[in-house]
């Protein structure tokens, strides 16, 4: 097997400083103190190809676009191209050209090609793996136009809108060792800006070859039903804590925004909002600030992603691991929602959390009711 690794070292930065997402916005990422997240992501799925498939050929780029992070799981990887001529930037100076160039490098498009001291790595590539959101997944596809070269994302950034990524960073190591067959997925991306204001209209941005298996994630879907009663009886609970301090960190979604609603505030546009004590004491919060907030006793309520099942991980970066750890979970959901997913997933960026929060979890999905869901 012979894989091209392509790490878009900006990707997810914007996530845990609130920004929703990091396309035109990486300075501001940086000032608000944001790391970049890509790199981490990446070694995760290396260190696990490294794993079930030692001996695989890999080509790279030149820093900062992956060759340390390949090196440092224990490959040695050809580097077949150069993006910047030898004068590398920044870490949070990459671009979409640069992605591109990359990727035509690995299918053989640009002349791209070497030998790695294991197994051939001469272009094109058996499967592109890439590191990124639904920014790069478009830029990926767009360069792979007119090719039969595959496709695979390693979950990295914000929103992950599109079918054409595995679950998590070890699962793409899996597919990419076993997959024997590929078929057409979307790739869709949003309007950050508009993102950012609360209206979501996922866009095509693409089809692209991606390997077949069952830890491919689906689209997102919309799920029908109404939600009024949840929202009745979650913001009543609510109420009744008010005066005992108790800080409930209210993520995104429209499930959860009925929720606020209900409680008489405005949800801030796809944000986190932080209620105690009868008021907002942090609207659309970042990291940071959600953690500010917190006191002795902490509830999360979040509702999962239709279609895909994810309770973190999407679009909720701000509700990290440092987060999670201080709070007790609530999971929140519509009956319609519950039936488009087999089951609840999360993808910390903490593999050890993730693990402690798998299992069988109580999902309220009515005024009284409850439905039993398995994060896996």
């Amino acid at each position: 097997m012979h894989v091209g690794i392509a790490v878009n070292p900006v990707a997810g930065m914007g996530g845990r400083v609130g920004l929703k997402g990091t396309d035109g916005k990486v300075t501001e990422a940086v000032e608000r103190g944001a790391e970049p997240r890509a790199p981490d992501r990446a070694r995760r799925m290396l260190e696990r190809l490294a794993a079930v498939e030692p001996d695989a050929a890999v080509s790279v780029a030149a820093d900062p676009m992956g060759e340390s992070v390949v090196r440092g799981a224990g490959f040695d990887p050809a580097r077949v191209v150069d993006p910047f001529d030898g004068e590398p930037p920044a870490s949070t100076a990459t671009t979409a050209a640069h992605t591109a160039a990359v990727v035509r490098a690995f299918a053989g498009i640009d002349g791209g090609g070497g030998t790695g001291a294991r197994g051939d790595a001469t272009a094109p590539v058996d499967l592109v793996l890439f590191v990124g959101g639904d920014g790069t997944a478009a830029d990926v596809a767009a360069a792979l136009e007119g090719t039969d070269v595959p496709m695979l994302g390693v979950p990295a950034g914000v929103k992950v809108y599109s079918s054409v990524f595995a679950v998590s960073p070890e699962d793409a190591a899996e597919v990419a060792a076993s997959f024997s067959r590929t078929e057409r997925r979307e790739v869709m991306d949003i309007d950050e800006d508009a993102y950012r204001e609360g209206e979501v209209h996922p866009e095509l941005r693409g089809v692209a070859h991606v390997p077949v298996a069952d830890d491919l994630q689906s689209s997102k879907q919309t799920a029908s039903g109404t939600v009024e009663s949840l929202a009745e009886g979650v913001a009543a609970d609510i109420r009744e804590r008010d005066g005992e301090g108790v800080a409930f960190v209210l993520g995104p979604r429209s499930t959860v925004g009925a929720i606020k609603d209900e409680l008489g505030f405005e949800p801030s546009p796809i944000g986190v909002d932080v209620w105690r004590d009868g008021e907002v004491v942090v609207r659309d919060a970042t990291e940071a600030e959600i953690l500010g907030a917190l006191g002795e006793e902490n509830v999360i309520v979040v509702s999962p992603i239709g279609g895909q099942g994810f309770v973190f991980g999407r679009g909720n970066p701000q509700v990290s691991p440092a987060v999670i750890r201080r709070c007790d979970l609530r999971i929140v959901a519509s009956r319609a929602k519950l039936d488009d997913v087999r089951a609840l997933r999360v993808d910390t960026d903490d593999p050890a959390l993730d693990e402690e929060l798998a299992g069988w979890v109580r999902v309220r999905v009515g005024r009284f009711e409850t439905r039993m869901m398995k994060i896996v």
